[in-house]
């Protein structure tokens, strides 16, 4: 998940989500058991500090979970509305991952099926947050794509039915 470019002084530049939602202690256990994820850092989620803060990875990928704080302006998908970005998690049996996923209490938006060069699925995780499960079927980005596009999308969600 993490997009890692250049060395930047001693450090990578990646770029690297963060989840924010209500209930960090709970999203961490269903990352877990959704994903697979294990938490690699965690400050709060103590008695003392309740709002919790974590960098998970799912096979190497990290993302980061936090409690939604609005004084920091960060909210989670349930005070704005919805959430305002999509996860892609790349895995090699997407169809398994989903229903890992809807096992671990993820809602189904839609099973996984080919289209554009992917085989592509979509869940709801608790928090509001969507990810979207798939794989490449064909060398990816394609030759022809001249590095424009990204993952697919369904036709219902562009509006049109060429990518």
């Amino acid at each position: 998940m993490a997009v890692t470019s250049k060395r930047a002084g001693r450090h990578l530049v990646s770029v690297v989500p963060q989840l924010s939602v209500r209930g960090g202690l709970a999203a961490l256990d269903f990352y877990r058991a959704a994903f697979g994820a294990e938490v690699v850092y965690q400050v709060g989620g103590t008695a003392d500090n309740p709002s919790v803060v974590a960098e998970l990875r799912v096979d190497g990928a990290s993302f980061w979970v936090a409690d939604e704080s609005p004084e920091h302006g960060n909210f989670s998908p349930e005070s704005v509305g919805g959430s305002t970005t999509r996860m892609l998690l790349i895995v090699d049996d997407p169809r398994a991952a989903i229903d890992r996923a809807v096992t671990a209490g993820a809602a189904r938006i839609y099973p996984a099926a080919k289209e554009h060069g992917w085989l592509l699925g979509r869940v709801e995780d608790p928090f509001g947050h969507h990810w979207e499960i798939g794989k490449p079927l064909i060398p990816w980005p394609p030759a022809d794509a001249g590095g424009a596009h990204g993952p697919p999308r369904r036709a219902a969600e562009t509006g049109n039915l060429a990518r």
